[in-house]
């Protein structure tokens, strides 16, 4: 359902990806960029979108700065060669929405995952930034919303929170130090710009205030413009 991101973009990912070493050392399957020395450097996780990969973000590092750790992530559930996805879409459900076991499991998987890799790479969970487009983004929110002292902020890119994770938010005060950046384009027929909206609304029910970018007659795809943005607002969270 959901498409990866505008051909340029992914070409240049591929490209990256291509000189990158996969690595199967933790539960999840990713890519790293890593320099020498990564001790309490900002860590950057990428979760792609459904049916795409770990090459599929993993381009995006090109513009952040060269002392970030920059880790994308395999999805947990194959579809296909080389596609995969984080959750299959909940049947009968009146809104789009996650199997709730598909969910928990991928949640769990990835706060685990963001827990090693915070180790391994010797950071601090507040320099840590998961960042995630579609179904990733959708993910994102499960993640922090659930387990926000794992990380410093999160990126959601064309994604919604999803109907489950609405119904069991009520204690805001846990939030506090949490930064997040949401980014959406007016046109996207994939996940409708709605769905930034509607997040935007949940978000500020719980004492969370994020940074909103609306990206008008973008479709489901992230443009340059935002990328910039996206790197302009870690560097902005970092010295919050």
């Amino acid at each position: 359902m959901l498409k990866p991101l505008a051909l340029a973009l992914l070409l240049a990912c591929t490209a990256s990806a291509a000189e990158a070493e996969l690595l199967a050392d933790m539960p999840l399957t990713y890519q790293e960029q890593a320099s020498a020395d990564t001790r309490d450097q900002p860590l950057v996780i990428f979760l792609h979108g459904y049916g795409s990969n770990e090459d599929d973000l993993f381009g995006i590092k090109d513009d952040l700065p060269a002392n970030y750790t920059v880790l994308s992530v395999r999805g947990r559930l194959e579809l296909d060669l080389g596609a995969y996805q984080w959750f299959h879409k909940k049947s009968g459900a009146a809104q789009y929405d996650g199997d709730s076991d598909d969910l928990r499991q991928s949640a769990e998987a990835i706060t685990d995952f963001v827990t090693r890799v915070t180790e391994k790479y010797h950071t601090q969970p507040d320099k840590v930034f998961l960042v995630g487009f579609s179904q990733g983004a959708m993910m994102t929110y499960e993640v922090a919303l659930r387990h926000p002292e794992v990380l410093r902020g999160i990126a959601a890119l064309s994604g919604r929170v999803l109907p489950e994770l609405r119904s069991e938010l009520k204690d805001g005060s846990k939030y506090a130090k949490l930064q997040v950046f949401i980014g959406h384009g007016t046109a996207d027929p994939q996940v409708p710009y709605a769905g930034a909206t509607e997040a935007l609304g949940v978000l500020k029910g719980v004492s969370i205030a994020p940074q909103f970018h609306s990206y008008p007659g973008v479709g489901h795809t992230i443009s340059a413009t935002e990328v910039a943005d996206l790197k302009n607002w870690i560097s902005a969270s970092l010295q919050r």
